[in-house]
């Protein structure tokens, strides 16, 4: 039995999930902390995922300010459970992705963990992503490994889709390695023309969404973009998908309403997800949704009437509370690293072998 800390903070940037785990015969989840994001650093990180002045002071100066915050987390973490950090084996720490390029040979997630691992005094496995590009793979999605643990059982076909900013696909079949990729956006448009429209931070539930029509022309357009038209390994993120590549689709179109965009991007969100899953496993039997997007009522309801064939559900079903799968996974991945077991899987990532994923930085 082992202790492990998994610090994960996706592309929404709205906050630190953490994740207390215990390994053992099995992986049990033992208790969470949330860490809302100052809007400030937000503010600093997404600048920081385009081009901009001064980029390497700001991204270091950005990143020890990401790794106090994640201190602060995980430090509350354990005096809520009255642990001393010599209970924890180690804290898996994703960091904050700023770019992610594999088809240029590099992804960057910052996070300092020789930091992390100065203000905890508990060892660190930090840097997952840059072995698996390194060979040859896409460095990402990261998850399907433990989606894999965590899920597989005598389930026959299952699917695991992770929405978070951006959506995510594991495929376990019976007597196959786990496939995975990345589907496209998953809330990152949604949440990007919230902001820009009304000033909120999110859809909630997806009510705006749901008060709008989809546009056919803007899906259309929309579903153009040569991402859609390949099948895995492949990954993605800000770089490709963003406001400026929304409004620039949205400058040759005609004006339409501002729910309406709305309504139109989670279309797009939920059919890039299912025509992904139908190409690549049309036989499924069960897909379990996990991340902030399985609490978006419409988003939910898009993909039970687009999948009549398919059950539906969070992975709560599965015991498993959907919004501290990826916290977990990290935590488990640095579980894994210690081992020397490989957590990459060349059939979802393209790279040449198995991989050990991470960088160790004792206490």
């Amino acid at each position: 039995m082992a202790l492990y800390i998994g610090v994960m903070s996706g592309t929404s940037l709205d906050g630190m999930d953490i994740a207390l785990i215990e390994m053992g015969v099995s992986i049990t989840l033992l208790a969470t902390h949330y860490t809302p994001m100052p809007e400030s650093l937000r503010t600093e990180l997404l600048g920081l995922c385009a081009t901009g002045p001064d980029e390497v002071a700001r991204c270091a100066i950005a990143e020890n300010h990401w790794v106090e915050l994640a201190a602060q987390g995980i430090n509350t973490l354990l005096s809520q459970q009255q642990l001393p950090p010599e209970a924890i084996r180690a804290i898996g720490s994703h960091g904050q992705t700023i770019r992610h390029e594999p088809a240029r040979g590099f992804t960057v997630q910052i996070g300092n963990p020789a930091l992390l691992a100065e203000l905890t005094n508990i060892c660190v496995v930090g840097d997952f992503r840059r072995r698996d590009v390194a060979a040859g793979g896409q460095g990402a999605p990261l998850v399907p490994a433990f989606h894999e643990a965590l899920f597989t059982d005598d389930c026959g076909y299952r699917a695991v889709l992770n929405v978070g900013g951006f959506s995510n696909l594991s495929l376990i079949s019976p007597g196959a390695p786990v496939a995975g990729f990345d589907c496209g956006p998953g809330n990152v448009l949604l949440d990007a023309w919230i902001q820009q429209q009304r000033g909120d931070l999110y859809d909630r539930n997806g009510q705006w969404a749901a008060s709008g029509q989809v546009e056919p022309l803007l899906l259309n357009t929309l579903l153009n973009d040569p991402f859609f038209q390949t099948q895995g390994p492949k990954s993605t993120g800000r770089e490709v998908f963003n406001l400026q590549w929304l409004n620039h689709h949205l400058r040759n179109l005609p004006d339409f309403p501002a729910e309406n965009v709305q309504a139109t991007l989670l279309e797009l969100t939920a059919q890039t997800i299912v025509q992904s899953l139908q190409i690549a496993q049309p036989q499924t039997d069960e897909l379990l949704v996990c991340g902030g997007g399985a609490h978006n009522a419409a988003l939910m309801a898009r993909l039970t009437q687009l999948l009549a064939q398919t059950k539906v559900d969070s992975t709560q079903a599965k015991g498993v509370d959907p919004d501290w799968v990826e916290a977990m996974a990290f935590a488990w991945l640095a579980h894994c690293c210690l081992e020397a077991i490989p957590t990459n899987r060349p059939s979802v990532t393209g790279a040449r072998g198995l991989r050990v994923l991470g960088a160790i930085y004792p206490a």
